[in-house]
């Protein structure tokens, strides 16, 4: 139950960092000035929550990581575990990920419209997580090497997965009064998302070598969950092109029927993403061989 317990937590928290680190990438950098104001507005209430979310199950992960070291759920709640924990590699990042939590929300809800600081102080949390499960396994300049690999694989995918919501919004709004800067939008989303998507596929190769090396993935869960996932993220990648090169170019046509088409395979974008981060949640907490 206490593994259960950890993989759901997992799931939560880089769900919604991905999704604060999205929306916030989109209203700072991506969207066209006149737009980013009301971008910042529309997910506030959402980042807000997240924000919430992810403060609390950093700390619900630290507990639970504590009752798995030690004898169950009854230790989870006890603060003589919770100190030992911080004695440990995994457990100091585990302290450092709630710290940094704690501060993201803070400043959130100090200054909401601060989207460019929530995507530094989120970046921070992907990057402390990174030092955790399967990128911790080396050590010295090859240790370094997969972290930062591995680093660059969440913020790619963050940047991908997280910044479908915006899509979706800027969608609705080139139907009316701000539809040029809504496309501007989501162009230059298209083509930075060009990078994330391939940022994603050449971190996730290299992450598979550094820990399996070149064994066939089959010969063991880890590896036949690894296939599945990637067969997730290989029709996330055909939606992806059939959005920017099929229905992209129908839009400045004003082809109602391309923007429902549009709009529904993003959704479903949406929907592959948060089953490979299910799987990824499962998978990362098993042995690779």
């Amino acid at each position: 139950m206490l593994a259960a317990a950890f993989v759901g937590l997992r799931f939560i928290h880089f769900a919604t960092l991905m999704l604060i680190f999205g929306c916030a990438l989109f209203s700072a950098w991506l969207a066209p000035r006149e737009l980013r104001r009301l971008l910042t507005q529309r997910f506030h209430i959402l980042q807000r929550y997240c924000l919430w979310l992810c403060a609390a199950s950093a700390i619900m992960m630290y507990a639970v990581q504590g009752g798995m070291m030690a004898d169950g759920w009854p230790d989870v709640w006890r603060p003589v575990v919770w100190m030992a924990v911080v004695g440990t590699q995994s457990g100091t990042i585990l302290a450092w990920q709630i710290i940094i939590a704690l501060l993201t929300l803070i400043a959130a809800l100090l200054q909401p419209m601060q989207q460019k600081r929530l995507v530094l102080l989120v970046a921070i949390q992907f990057l402390l997580a990174a030092g955790l499960g399967h990128a911790a396994m080396r050590y010295g300049v090859m240790g370094v090497v997969q972290r930062g690999n591995h680093a660059l694989h969440l913020l790619c995918a963050a940047m991908w997965l997280g910044g479908l919501l915006p899509v979706l919004f800027c969608m609705q709004l080139a139907s009316g009064q701000w539809r040029q800067p809504a496309i501007a939008a989501m162009m230059r989303f298209s083509r930075y998302g060009h990078l994330a998507v391939a940022g994603v596929l050449l971190t996730g190769m290299i992450n598979t070598l550094l820990i399996q090396g070149l064994v066939w993935p089959w010969h063991s869960g880890w590896g036949r969950m690894l296939l599945l996932k990637c067969a997730l993220v290989a029709l996330m990648v055909a939606i992806a092109l059939v959005n920017r090169y099929v229905l992209v170019p129908r839009l400045s046509l004003d082809n109602e029927a391309a923007q429902q088409r549009f709009i529904s395979l993003t959704r479903a974008e949406v929907g592959l993403g948060a089953l490979v981060l299910a799987a990824v949640s499962l998978f990362a907490t098993w042995e690779p061989f």
